[in-house]
């Protein structure tokens, strides 16, 4: 998929933390924290599934229907940018980003759980 200028389009959605937010209350999303267990331990977003990005190739079976609405986050959006990738490679139709990772939705002051 290539979009107007000619550059390949992204195969994921990236949302803010407030929109992210939202959907967890709406959607009920499989939430995936692609960070080391010891960041994964500092905090993170309630109910979300620590899969560390190195082990997301051979945990795929852990998420569910490939049309189920996964919502991947890290420390930054880096991580999570290249995760979300890698499951929309793998056939994953609903992939979303957070933009900004947990730095993000912190300094949006939303709740992480330890």
């Amino acid at each position: 998929m290539f979009n107007l200028f000619g550059s390949k389009a992204r195969a994921y959605e990236e949302i803010t933390p407030q929109e992210a937010e939202q959907r967890l209350k709406q959607e009920r999303p499989l939430v995936v924290d692609v960070r080391e267990p010891y960041e994964f331990a500092r905090g993170h977003i309630a109910g979300s599934k620590s899969i560390p990005l190195g082990q997301l190739g051979t945990r795929l079976k852990e998420f569910g229907p490939q049309d189920r609405t996964v919502i991947v986050v890290c420390q930054s959006g880096n991580r999570s940018s290249f995760a979300a990738n890698q499951l929309a490679s793998n056939g994953y139709k609903k992939v979303i980003n957070l933009r900004g990772g947990m730095s993000a939705w912190q300094r949006a002051g939303l709740p992480t759980q330890r």
